[in-house]
């Protein structure tokens, strides 16, 4: 379920909030004492700040997004002139405009029950404010340059495209950090999956930014309606892929429950050896694609049990003769081969229960750890029935169970308790 905007936020979380509201008062205070440059100007730019944020988008890994407002905070922060008429807005004054505009974009969200995630609303802005102070008062320098360059705009382009790269970076670092705490991972396994996510997605929104900015030198305002079109069809696109990805996994959940209903496995068993192996391989420091997969694959680790005659008592695979659970993974893995598209997922279920000298990969041997240890506790959280668990799983290390997953698992269930 997802956390509300304001419950359940770490001493990071919380941090960078009060560091964007005090950032965000200081710029509208300022503001507000000097009054607007150009106000047909920063209403337009703010209007389209607040359209993004209104049309903002869940990006995998619950990472909140807003590629049109971004892009128009860019272009906002980086004008040089209109209509070679030079623009004096502060950087203060930037950071009011993106902070007005995102806080209209986030009320008719909050209206209708769907508050935006402070942190990265938060974070939006902090990123923003830092361009601002940085590029601002390069701006008329710059345009002096340019004018006086014949229109020459390769140096102000390199400034911007330099401080844009140095942003996305120092963007990057904070989202790691913050990620790390939430979902007990690496801060290097974090940096290098916000690393994944941010490259194609900021080179998008920089170069967007720049035209944006550029263009707006010789159309003035018509610059926010022309591109305006485009930026929505990339919003788009970036909505459909995250919608398909949020379709695959529910509908993988809801075949993986087809094991539970029919009485194979233990309610709920499924679920807990997919969290279970997701903890287990973010302790391993594997990175967000092959976690997607993890999942999948253990969510769907025992569908070979519907071809079973009689079910296994408990469904617990850990019990049953190796032959027959090799043959339930080999039927599994033939299952999920028949979507066409989860071949790697269907490689991972047919060698979970791989010797370790076969050398099966390490999302097999994970989830054969979690499968195991949930067979023997189940939905218990007694202490002792983990630990002997546990304990079990340690004599078979090195042969039958993966030590590297078993300590991790053991990790894991310090942690969290006797489940998940």
């Amino acid at each position: 379920m997802r956390r509300s905007a304001g419950k359940g936020l770490d001493s990071g979380q919380l941090l960078l909030i009060c560091a964007a509201g005090l950032v965000a008062v200081a710029g509208i205070a300022s503001t507000a004492a000097v009054g607007l440059d150009r106000p047909e100007v920063a209403i337009g730019f703010g209007a389209l700040i607040a359209a993004g944020e209104l049309a903002r988008l869940t990006m995998p890994g619950n990472r909140e997004v807003a590629p049109i407002g971004a892009a128009a905070a860019l272009g906002y922060t980086l004008l040089l002139d209109l209509a070679s008429d030079q623009l004096h807005h502060s950087a203060l004054q930037v950071v009011a405009v993106i902070a007005v505009g995102m806080v209209a974009g986030a009320l008719p969200h909050l209206a209708v029950g769907r508050p935006p995630r402070l942190d990265a609303m938060a974070r939006r802005l902090l990123t923003g404010a830092l361009l601002a102070f940085a590029f601002r008062p390069l701006a008329a320098p710059l345009h002096e340059y340019t004018r006086g360059a014949g229109g020459v705009w390769w140096p102000a382009l390199a400034v911007m495209a330099g401080l844009i790269a140095i942003t996305l970076v120092v963007d990057v670092l904070i989202a790691a950090l913050l990620r790390a705490e939430q979902v007990r991972t690496a801060f290097r396994v974090a940096v290098r999956d916000e690393l994944g996510m941010a490259l194609p997605l900021g080179a998008a929104v920089g170069a967007s930014g720049v035209l944006l900015a550029l263009a707006s030198h010789s159309m003035d305002l018509v610059a926010l309606v022309v591109f305006a079109a485009p930026l929505l069809v990339t919003q788009v696109a970036f909505r459909k892929y995250a919608g398909i990805r949020a379709t695959y996994l529910q509908t993988v959940r809801a075949l993986s429950r087809v094991t539970e209903v029919g009485g194979y496995v233990e309610p709920g068993h499924s679920r807990r050896v997919s969290r279970m192996s997701v903890a287990i391989g973010r302790e391993l420091g594997m990175a967000e694609p092959e976690l997607l997969e993890l999942e999948y694959a253990a969510l769907m680790h025992d569908i070979g049990q519907l071809s079973l005659r009689d079910p296994i008592p408990g469904g617990a695979t850990v019990l049953t003769d190796p032959e027959q659970a090799r043959r339930i993974a080999e039927l599994g893995a033939e299952v999920i081969s028949q979507t066409g598209v989860l071949h790697r997922v269907a490689d991972v279920v047919r060698r979970q229960c791989d010797p370790i000298d076969a050398d099966p990969p390490l999302s097999s041997r994970i989830i054969k750890a979690a499968n195991a240890y949930d067979d023997l506790v189940g939905g218990s959280n007694d202490r002792d029935r983990a630990n002997a668990a546990l304990e079990r799983l340690r004599l078979g290390g090195g042969t039958e169970y993966d030590p590297a997953a078993i300590d991790a698992l053991s990790r894991v269930v310090g942690r969290s308790g006797a489940r998940l």
